[in-house]
Parts: C-alpha cells; structure tokens; sequence
C-alpha cells in the first residue's frame, strides 16, 4: 500500500499548475521566459497568474501527505517522519517529471516548500522568512541567478536547522532534497559560476562570450 500511495503523491505532483494558471492567457509557459513551467517563469508573464501557479505548487505537499496519512493511517507504522518526506519527495519528482508534460517539470522548489511546511512549520517559517529578505536583496541588488541562490541556501539552512534542533533523520532527509534541488538547478550554477570566473578576470559576460 506504501507504493499505492506514493504513486498517488507523484500524480498530485504531476499537475503543471504553471501551465494550468496560464490557461486563456494564448500563451504557453514552455515557451516564453526560461521555458520552465513553474512559479518564476510564471512571474515574468502575470503576477496575478503566478500568485495561482504559486499556490497550486505549494499545494502538492501538503495534499498529497495529508491523503496518505488518511487514507493509508496504518503505513504510519512505518515511521511518521520516514513516510511524510517519502511522500514529499514523490510530489517533488511528480512536479519534476510530469507524465503531463512528457516527463519534464519545473525545478521542484515551490512545491518542496510546501513538504518543508506541512512537515515542520515552525522551521520552515525560519526559512521562508530567509528565503524572502535574500530573494528581494538579490534582486535589488542584481545578483546573477538570486532566484536560485535564494531557493537552494534556504534549502542549506533548513538542513542545518534539521541538524541542529531536531535530529539526523530530519536533516538527512532534508540534505538529500538539498542535493537533488542542486541537481534540479545545475543549469542556473554553471551559469552563475560561468559569471563569477568572468568577473573574476574583469570581464563582463558579454565579453566572455567573445
């Protein structure tokens, strides 16, 4: 029953709420912007488009924990905090690689959030607050990728929260969604590291690309 209800988590996942909050609009999220069906691409579109993508995102955690626990309370033998993130991380690769979208998929980090919030809602209010003050000082500031800096720091800093306040389990379940959400991003790291070589030789992107 275990696989039952992961596989039901993977199908929430699965539902491309950015393709979804653009229905009307005449335009195909995969292909304005980065292409990425999820919240930041939505945003550059429709704020108001993207406020529902945001939603329908974090939504998929919540959800598709909170049905396996009610539908299937017996596999919480199995270890509450085990099968909550298992359930989490099906959402995320559901989001991932939708069936939907010929198994492609935004980058995982809203609806990741929703799993960090429906799991610890205390410590992801730490996070988010974090994630919220970088992200608007990156983007003051111009940061290259502040987006992504901002989503997988706060990912580093739950794991050292998890580590410090509640316990290995935690924190290693949270390092693996760390991992795979770097994995997630390694375009948007090669590109910032890329940035950061330039800058280091005191040139300009556009001058590198010469």
């Amino acid at each position: 029953m275990v696989l039952v209800g992961l596989l039901v988590c993977f199908l929430i996942g699965s539902i491309p709420f950015a393709v979804v909050a653009m229905l009307g609009s005449g335009i195909d999220i995969r292909r304005v912007g980065s292409g990425n069906p999820g919240f930041n691409n939505v945003l550059r579109v429709s704020k108001a488009r993207a406020v529902v993508a945001l939603i329908g995102d974090l939504g998929k955690g919540p959800l598709a924990i909170g049905l396996v626990h009610h539908f299937w309370p017996s596999q919480a033998g199995m270890g509450g905090v085990t099968l909550g993130w298992l359930c989490g991380f099906a959402a995320v690769f559901g989001h991932c690689y939708s069936p939907l979208l010929k198994f492609n998929g935004g980058k995982g980090i809203a609806t990741s959030g929703g799993v960090m919030l429906v799991l610890y809602p205390g410590w992801a209010l730490v996070a988010i607050a974090y994630f919220t003050a970088l992200r608007i000082a990156g983007s003051r500031l111009n940061w290259r990728e502040a987006g992504s800096i901002a989503s997988l720091t706060t990912w580093v800093l739950f794991v050292c929260l998890m580590l410090g306040f509640v316990g290995r389990l935690d924190a290693t379940f949270a390092a693996v969604m760390t991992l795979f959400l770097a994995w997630r991003h390694k375009k948007n790291l090669q590109s910032l590291f890329a940035g950061a070589a330039l800058q280091g030789r005191g040139l300009s992107p556009a001058q590198g690309k010469n």
